[in-house]
């Protein structure tokens, strides 16, 4: 960024404390040494001086408001951890969420927007802080509210209300930015150095591009955003049984010579009859992790999806489901979906599932799991198609034994 800053309107003049513009770009330089993947973020930030902004804050368009005695009075590395706090708001489109959570729960008020901005900083103030950025002291984080870490802001607001928790959250205020409510301080949609819609999504997948190429050095939370910020919902139940078909459709299916009726080159050889090629329905085997991390909620849904693929493939007589946790169970016919024994609760080793899933010499394989699984190590003899339960990780969780599906499997994301 260069030049001078713009001024919001109702600056203070006089003996007002002039912004230390030195120390704000020195301090934005070090979260780019110590975040690079956010630096096209954090370098697409307009500063507006603002000394009735109460720290530093942001609006929708990526304008930086900040108060220059609040410069003053910050160490250089605890402004570079509020530099990329804002900028974070921007990134995960908090202001979008506050305003489509706002209107479905009918919400109004400043109230509701404190409590939007505090469940947004509970979303990022668990991941963004640590290795060269210091832990605010005024922070707010889940564990001050009695919540757990590692979810949505969406979340956060179905868990908690303004009370005695809150009351030392009552300053805070990072802008409409945060939670989609004009401040006084807004130069608004026709203020200058504000980015169009279309110079906002270019930030954001210079920003995912980043994170993409640095994923062992991104905390959880910013790979699943940069998983899903250019991907809309999609309707999870319609793409696995479109996989499933795709799947059953292109390994074979299996086939056989039958006289039931004449082939079409008959009427070549009209003294001869030739038979048809019949093919027959692919044979699908479904291995369901039973493990106690996959909820009873999950399960049911599990047993939807087997359901459901017995339709998409044309007949449950050619599907069978194994249940597996750390050993696999006996391959069931599907008869009924609720007649189907999910044995299990211990731990997960899917690799005994598609053993005994081989044994049935299927087409296609179905593998609904949460992915805390070793896989196989080569690639089965037969599609192979994840439906993947939606997890969230915590500071608690071993996320080192959580394993993606390869690469040689089809996965939808479950949920």
């Amino acid at each position: 960024m260069s030049g001078q800053p713009t001024s919001a309107p109702g600056r203070t003049g006089g003996g007002a404390t002039s912004l230390d513009l030195e120390k704000l770009y020195a301090a934005r330089l070090h979260a780019t040494r110590v975040r690079p993947y956010l630096a096209s973020a954090l370098f697409a930030l307009h500063v507006v001086e603002s000394p009735r902004t109460p720290t530093m804050a942001v609006d929708r368009y990526w304008r930086c408001y900040v108060n220059p005695a609040f410069v003053a009075l910050t160490p250089m590395k605890e402004l570079a951890a509020v530099w990329v706090h804002e900028v974070s708001h921007l990134l995960r489109d908090h202001h979008g969420r506050g305003d489509r959570y706002a209107r479905k729960h009918d919400l109004s008020g400043p109230g509701e927007r404190l409590r939007m901005n505090i469940a947004a900083d509970c979303e990022i103030n668990d991941d963004i802080f640590g290795d060269g950025l210091p832990f605010p002291r005024s922070a707010v984080y889940p564990v001050n509210l009695r919540m757990a870490a590692g979810q949505l802001m969406e979340d956060y607001l179905a868990l908690f209300r303004l009370g005695p928790f809150t009351d030392t959250f009552a300053w805070l205020d990072c802008g409409s930015g945060a939670d989609g409510a004009d401040r006084v301080w807004d130069l608004g949609p026709d203020g200058g150095h504000g980015l169009t819609d279309q110079e906002r999504d270019a930030v954001r997948f210079r920003v995912t591009e980043a994170i993409n190429g640095h994923r062992g050095d991104v905390p959880a939370g910013w790979r699943r955003w940069a998983e899903e910020a250019f991907h809309q919902p999609q309707p999870w139940r319609e793409l696995l049984g479109a996989a499933v078909r795709a799947a059953a459709g292109s390994s074979g299916g299996g086939g056989d010579y039958s006289y039931g009726r004449p082939a079409r080159k008959a009427t070549a050889l009209p003294r001869v009859i030739l038979p048809a090629l019949r093919r027959n329905p692919p044979r699908v085997c479904v291995v369901i992790d039973t493990s106690g991390s996959v909820s009873d909620a999950e399960l049911g849904v599990a047993l939807l999806e087997v359901t459901a693929i017995g339709r998409a493939v044309g007949g449950r007589g050619r599907v069978s489901v194994v249940s597996c946790d750390a050993a696999a169970g006996v391959a069931h016919p599907l008869c009924r979906a609720e007649g189907i024994p999910l044995i299990g609760g211990g731990g997960t080793d899917l690799r005994a599932g598609f053993a005994q899933a081989l044994r049935s010499r299927p087409d296609v394989i179905v593998a609904l799991t949460d992915g805390w699984t070793p896989w196989p190590g080569t690639q089965p003899p037969c599609r192979t198609v994840v439906g993947l339960f939606r997890r969230r990780f915590s500071p608690g969780d071993d996320a080192e034994s959580y394993c993606a599906p390869p690469e040689w499997a089809r996965t939808i994301r479950i949920g």
